[in-house]
């Protein structure tokens, strides 16, 4: 029998919920008053949607996640629905594409404009339209671009390509029919080749969406799931539901098993509805209940005793609807490793809530922030439906690093030059030139630079009341993205000036120490 420690040992096991300040907060914002089951919120680095109150129709507000505050009561809506917004989803591949469907039995897909609504959105870009009866899921393919799927209250999975010109898409690729009731939740595996589904039967299934089959379903009677989730690469699934005694509870399967579950934790005999969040970078999973203020947080592990139970974030304000930020876009300067949206419909309210690591140091931590997956499709639509298989491309968080791809190919092209051999550009010998040419090159850029520093110091001073923005040439900003624009610009042009000037730097030296070399040998001649 082996020794086992009292204590295990974590890098999460502190890992505390801070909730952002007022000033950080989203207030006045007209939340939907939906009995649906879902988030109702989706968010990504650059974005955060909800679905909101709109007569006449349904709609959604697409709000920049840096506008935080009051929120304009005449804020542009994306209102293209003849009826209630039930989901919405962005393309994980492109920040500015945003999928909903609706009780109007489409699906609509929106291309928010780069510089931000000014007014409603009413014209998608795409339409699907197939389903009978409201659709109620949608869910975007993990690795593959341009392969959304879609459910509804018709019992059926639509697999949609959008890679094509036409507005409006009156056909999927291919149509799931073997269940025999209201799909509940969608879930796919790391690569995308298997989905996992609940449905209102109790029954969870994983299918083969290419072939439509049924590969496991599960037939246990003393767990009724509504809710269910892939965890990552560790082939296991978790579903929320309800016990045998109506107690909410999360079970543990293996997907390759769904006779028994692994395992089953009893939570508390509330009856609102459970959202499983799981990050698959550090193995945490986050129960956040409908209707409840706290968010529990555990660990899973692929042996016994499977669930970890670290902390709760406990709050009084309890949320509808709830929306994770993707792990690229979370701030890795305060070692944050989760981000949530709540929804507080009570004071129509998005809280954002950052889960953290509490470090001392301010560095970038790697061994909390391994690779994760990032903007670049694996796969084509087309390389999908013929049957390929990939796993996401992953990128580094790290500040200033590269994507995954080019890291690949600099490491297999570094072996074929030398180091030192940038150095010999600086080391060249002009044998040609004379000792008289490289003194009267030297006063040019000397006399060059000296102009340069005039002329910027009477901008300077000409423009001192514009902060050095002319404005006869061009209106100062009106809002707070032209502002942030425009201080991009400048940054950006600081930042090519003090190259040139180095580089002047470096000339200089390089002309001075060949003049030296030069009198040197004359004088030893």
């Amino acid at each position: 029998m082996s020794w086992q420690p009292q204590y295990r040992c974590s890098k999460y096991r502190h890992v505390f919920g801070k909730p952002a300040n007022k000033e950080s907060c989203y207030d006045c914002v007209p939340i939907t008053r939906s009995v649906q089951d879902n988030h109702f919120c989706a968010v990504n680095p650059i974005f955060i949607a909800v679905v909101t109150e709109c007569a006449g129709g349904g709609a959604f507000l697409v709000i920049p996640i840096q506008q935080s505050g009051k929120l304009d009561p005449h804020h542009p809506k994306v209102c293209g629905h003849r009826g209630n917004v039930l989901d919405i989803k962005w393309n994980p591949f492109n920040d500015y594409v945003i999928a909903s469907c609706s009780e109007d039995a489409t699906v609509k897909i929106w291309d928010i404009p780069k510089h931000l609504l000014n007014k409603n959105l009413t014209n998608p870009s795409k339409e699907l339209l197939g389903h009978t009866r409201r659709v109620g899921l949608i869910e975007w393919h993990p690795t593959a671009s341009n392969i959304i799927f879609s459910t509804g209250y018709d019992y059926k999975i639509m697999i949609w390509n959008i890679d094509s010109d036409d507005p409006v898409i009156y056909s999927p690729v291919r149509t799931i029919e073997c269940h025999k009731d209201v799909i509940l939740s969608m879930s796919f595996n790391t690569d995308g080749s298997l989905l996992a589904t609940s449905c209102k039967d109790r029954i969870i299934r994983v299918i083969d969406p290419r072939q439509g089959t049924i590969i496991q379903e599960s037939n246990c009677k003393i767990h009724k799931a509504s809710k269910v989730l892939f965890l990552g690469n560790m082939k296991m699934l978790l579903s929320s539901g309800t016990s045998r005694w109506n107690n909410r509870q999360v079970a543990l399967w293996d997907q390759n098993d769904l006779s028994v579950p692994l395992q089953q934790e009893d939570l508390d005999g509330s009856s609102g509805l459970i959202f499983p969040f799981y990050d698959c970078d550090t193995n945490m999973l986050y129960i956040v209940g409908k209707g409840d203020g706290n968010i529990r947080y555990y660990e899973v592990c692929p042996q016994k005793p499977y669930f970890q139970y670290l902390n709760e974030y406990r709050s009084s304000l309890p949320q509808k609807g709830i929306g994770a930020l993707p792990k690229r876009g979370v701030n890795v300067s305060t070692c944050e490793v989760f981000r949530f949206y709540k929804l507080v419909t009570i004071k129509s309210l998005i809280e954002p809530v950052s889960m953290i690591v509490p470090r001392r140091s301010e560095s970038y931590q790697d061994d909390i922030y391994p690779m994760t997956a990032g903007t670049q499709p694996a796969l084509t639509a087309h390389e999908w439906l013929s049957g390929i298989n990939r796993d996401p491309v992953l990128i580094s968080l790290k500040p200033g690093s590269t994507p995954a791809p080019y890291q690949v190919e600099e490491t297999k092209e570094e072996p074929r030059f030398p180091i030192k051999e940038p150095k010999e550009v600086h080391e060249l010998k002009m044998p040609t030139r004379t000792l008289w040419e490289i003194e009267y090159k030297t006063e040019i850029i000397r006399e060059d630079r000296s102009n340069k520093k005039a002329l910027e110091k009477h901008q300077d001073t000409k423009q001192a009341m514009s902060n050095g923005f002319d404005i006869s040439e061009s209106p100062p900003p009106k809002t707070e993205n032209e502002l942030l624009q425009m201080f991009y610009k400048q940054q950006e042009e600081i930042r090519r000036l003090r190259e040139q000037i180095n580089q002047r730097d470096v000339q200089i030296k390089q002309l001075e120490l060949e003049i030296k070399n030069k009198r040197n040998s004359t004088a030893s001649y």
